[in-house]
């Protein structure tokens, strides 16, 4: 029976047609989801997964625009433009993404705020000290636990490649350095101080707070009555 269908003449001439029909509509789609997806990056360099299936784009589209070069996947969940030049920030924009809630701490902080000669290929990122380690394995993070004041106190606010990124302050850096002396290495520590100083980043009561906020007064005393 299906064979004496497919014979006739005039169902295949429907078929066929159906088809064109089907597959021209799917070309549109195709194509108006790419259109959106686009449009989306115009304010946004970097977007999440979750962006584009919140705005009714299947993750579909997003594979079929990376299979046809348009779209780049850096990391897991995480989508550019496939022209897209990044800038010196976007380790700390990819991790802003995939740890929301964690602030831009210590050395990468320190070179956010230019503090530094150094250039850490992790980005560290603070975290509330009861919070799940994040787990990505395409963007090298270096994972500190805080808790109380050191956690909450001089976050900033800063938006890079269209992201929103909290990154501690200058004075809180410098304040975090000390803390983890033993961790980062003191001279580390002193030269922060220093740099913020000399650059006008901040000024000793800003230090000085910090300083009070993450318990690290006695510590840091000698080192700004010497800086005078």
């Amino acid at each position: 029976m299906p064979e004496k269908i497919l014979a006739n003449p005039r169902f295949r001439v429907t078929l066929c047609r159906q088809l064109k029909i089907y597959a021209d509509k799917w070309k549109h789609l195709v194509l108006t989801r790419k259109d959106q997806i686009l449009k989306m990056f115009r304010s946004t360099r970097v977007r999440r997964a979750r962006d584009f299936v919140r705005a009714g784009i299947a993750r579909e589209h997003l594979s079929r625009l990376v299979d046809l070069g348009v779209l780049m996947r850096p990391a897991r969940g995480l989508y550019v433009l496939s022209d897209d030049a990044p800038t010196e920030h976007r380790s700390l924009v990819e991790a802003a993404l995939i740890v929301p809630s964690g602030n831009i701490c210590l050395l990468s902080a320190l070179q956010f705020h230019g503090l530094t000669t150094q250039a850490p290929f992790e980005v560290w990122l603070a975290i509330h000290h009861k919070s799940r380690m994040p787990k990505c394995e395409s963007v090298s993070m270096r994972i500190q636990r805080f808790s109380g004041l050191a956690l909450t106190w001089g976050v900033e606010q800063h938006i890079l490649e269209g992201t929103r990124v909290h990154v501690y302050s200058a004075a809180k850096t410098v304040a975090d350095c000390f803390k983890f002396r033993n961790k980062l290495g003191l001279d580390v520590a002193i030269e922060s101080l220093r740099e913020c100083l000399h650059q006008r980043k901040a000024d000793r009561d800003d230090i000085w707070n910090a300083a009070k906020a993450c318990r690290m007064t006695e510590v840091m005393r000698p080192y700004l009555e010497a800086l005078v």
